[in-house]
């Protein structure tokens, strides 16, 4: 039965990998769980909770000794020389960042799993640890700018007078963004970001935000292909910085979280943009880590400049609140474990067939296997290449009615509703009026609801299909045969519609099941 050890991690770093409730989790895939004594301490996890979890507690060399070691921070050399051959690390590694890392395990036969490397695909969304911890990241960013902050964030009136709310602006609408965005705009703070990404811009304003677009005429923005911003344009770059240099004097608090995946953090706020803020505003730099956003940050370190400025750029933000971010990181952890345990029987089969298995794998069999083939996320469809030969013929296209063919058409459709009204036996007027201005309302509601609402639609298209067999059912005892056979029809579509409403529905709950959900 394959043992998995779960280690404490360095100084500094208050998270663990594996959560007690996790750790029994682990446990029924079939493998043995082994936990470093005082592991999960600095995260409010007392050694009795894994011991009571079904997990033993052991030393640090039986844990780095185990067939498969669960970790967060990257093995330090001497922890490199505790790993067995053959054995499986999982943790974050930033494969594109640290290749002598990579060589160091491949070198030593070990199997390596770098959290930091799952594609952002739907069906990877329940590993993805950097989403996990960006979020608790930005979340946290903004509580560590309410601190050092000297106001409120939202506005008040008092009987001492009047209390503007604070303006946040967020570089970088990501998902530590959405979260810092979502955290100060439930504060009260009047919130705006900016991002290259122009497809964000729905998601900014939906939970409070404004989305600041970085307008560059000449050049046509690009659809993200895998979720994450690209090198932007030199237009694009110069007219940004006006942008952030604008908006540096008007806001109070400024959330930077630009990455740009295997490069360092691009500088988006300037030390002049910084001298030309007010006394007591703060920088929060997210990035500090990879370089910074932000002219003057220093990683780990909280900076005060002349003009009375304070620039953090912390780096720990998501272990600052370590046991939320330890039961996440577990939960991811357990996802990748199901994925690769196949089984249930404790036993790791790795399938490089799989897309995601491939792409976390960046060390196995002695050799470096990073970087993976790149994997194609985005929804948006490919462009046409120059040189991919003649284009295919298109089909014939449509022609619009001119606008007196339209006139026409109204004219003739009014005139018919009128005859039927004046001429035709009561009650078929009243019920011809009702369905004409029933077709009308719908046509005109119903086809400005955008894409992503039409699987809720279902639910109210579901009600009506509802009242019109109803309907049907009552008209089928007339003693009119044409009654009846129409009442029949409408009884036949309406059902066809209810069922296909809720297979279409239980169909889209399905891909959000766990494959072993019952």
């Amino acid at each position: 039965m394959t043992r998995i050890g779960i280690v404490a991690e360095p100084a500094g770093e208050n998270r663990v990998a594996v959560s007690p409730a996790t750790a029994a989790r682990i446990i029924t895939l079939g493998y043995t769980v082994s936990v470093e004594r005082g592991a999960g301490a600095a995260s409010s996890f007392p050694d009795d909770a894994y011991a009571a979890a079904g997990a033993t507690l052991v030393d640090r060399g039986t844990a780095w000794a185990a067939d498969v070691v669960l970790a967060i921070t990257p093995p330090a050399p001497a922890d490199i020389a505790r790993l067995r051959a053959g054995a499986t690390f999982v943790g974050l590694l930033s494969p594109a960042l640290r290749p002598e890392l990579l060589e160091q395990l491949a070198a030593r036969g070990v199997t390596a799993l770098a959290l930091d490397a799952v594609p952002r695909i739907s069906r990877a969304q329940s590993m993805d640890v950097l989403s996990s911890m960006a979020n608790i990241a930005g979340y946290r960013a903004v509580v560590e700018a309410a601190n050092e902050f000297g106001r409120f964030f939202t506005g008040q009136v008092t009987a001492a007078g009047k209390v503007p709310p604070a303006k946040v602006l967020v570089a970088g609408a990501g998902v530590a963004g959405l979260a810092a965005i979502g955290a100060a705009s439930s504060l009260g703070a009047i919130v705006r970001a900016t991002d290259p990404r122009p497809e964000v811009a729905d998601q900014v304003r939906s939970i409070g935000g404004q989305y600041l677009e970085v307008v560059v005429p000449e050049e046509q923005k690009e659809v993200s292909a895998d979720g994450y911003a690209k090198a932007t344009s030199e237009a694009y770059d110069r007219r940004a910085r006006e942008l952030y240099s604008e908006q540096a004097a008007d806001v109070d608090i400024i959330i930077t979280t630009a990455l740009i995946p295997g490069r360092p953090a691009p500088r988006l706020i300037t030390a002049a943009d910084v001298a030309a803020m007010r006394p007591g505003s703060v920088v929060v730099d997210m990035a500090a880590a990879q370089g910074g956003n932000v002219e003057g940050s220093v990683a780990g370190e909280r900076v005060v400049t002349a003009n009375g400025v304070v620039i953090l750029g912390y780096t720990d933000l998501a272990g600052r609140l370590p046991q939320q971010a330890s039961q996440l990181y577990g939960t991811n952890l357990l996802n990748l474990l199901t994925l690769v345990t196949p089984g249930k029987e404790g036993v790791l089969a790795l399938d490089l067939d799989d897309v995601v298995q491939r792409a976390v794998v960046v060390a196995r069999d002695g050799e470096v296997t990073w970087p993976p083939p790149p994997v194609q996320v985005s929804a948006a469809p490919a462009a046409a290449s120059a040189s991919a030969g003649p284009a295919a013929p298109a089909g014939p296209a449509r022609r619009r009615l001119s606008t007196r063919a339209q006139t026409g058409l109204a004219t003739a459709g009014i005139a018919v509703l009128f005859l039927v009204c004046a001429f035709a036996p009561p009650p078929l007027p009243q019920h011809f009026l009702v369905l004409t201005l029933s077709v009308v309302v719908g046509f005109s509601v119903i086809g400005k609801v955008a894409h992503a609402l039409h699987t809720p639609l279902m639910s109210v298209t579901n009600a009506i299909s509802g009242i019109i067999v109803i309907g049907a059912m009552l008209q089928l005892t007339s003693d009119q045969l044409i009654v009846q056979l129409l009442a029949a029809v409408a009884a036949l579509v309406a059902s066809i519609n209810i069922f296909g409403g809720f297979a279409v529905t239980r169909r889209m709950l399905a891909m959000f099941r766990r494959g072993d959900a019952s």
